[in-house]
């Protein structure tokens, strides 16, 4: 902390307003910070703390599906082929990704879906990939 005497306090206020009469101002804008947390019906993912949990319990999850699933609801509604998918979360050209992607969304669904076999949050777009619906 910078203290200042009387006469230091009224230079810099000099200088000050001396600056703003020759330069304009513009207002400084704010950098938007990421959200810390997504919520959901019955879902919810603290990005900080890496937790996802269901119905207020942590759930465990892998990488790969903890991985799958951030990338997903982060454009919910968004959909998303197998290989955007893939190349995000594995961090690897795709090839031949398809059963890898499944597998992940597979394991993902039985963790976080109320029912699997009718997921509510994970949705499947036939013949393009998945897209994260909100859950309502």
């Amino acid at each position: 902390m910078l203290t200042f005497d009387e006469h230091e306090e009224k230079a810099i206020d000099k200088i000050l307003a001396t600056i703003s009469d020759c330069v304009s101002l513009e207002a400084v804008q704010t950098i938007p910070v990421p959200a810390s947390a997504m919520s959901f019906p019955g879902l919810e993912i603290r990005l900080h703390q890496r937790r996802v949990l269901k119905d207020g319990a942590d759930i465990y999850l892998t990488r790969l599906e903890y991985g799958a699933l951030c990338y997903l609801t982060a454009s919910p509604g968004r959909v998303f082929t197998k290989a955007q998918i893939f190349e995000s979360v594995w961090s690897m050209e795709s090839e031949s990704c398809q059963s890898s992607v499944a597998n992940v969304i597979y394991n993902l669904r039985k963790k976080i879906e109320p029912d699997s076999r009718k997921p509510t949050y994970i949705k499947t777009v036939l013949g393009i990939g998945y897209k994260f619906a909100s859950g309502e």
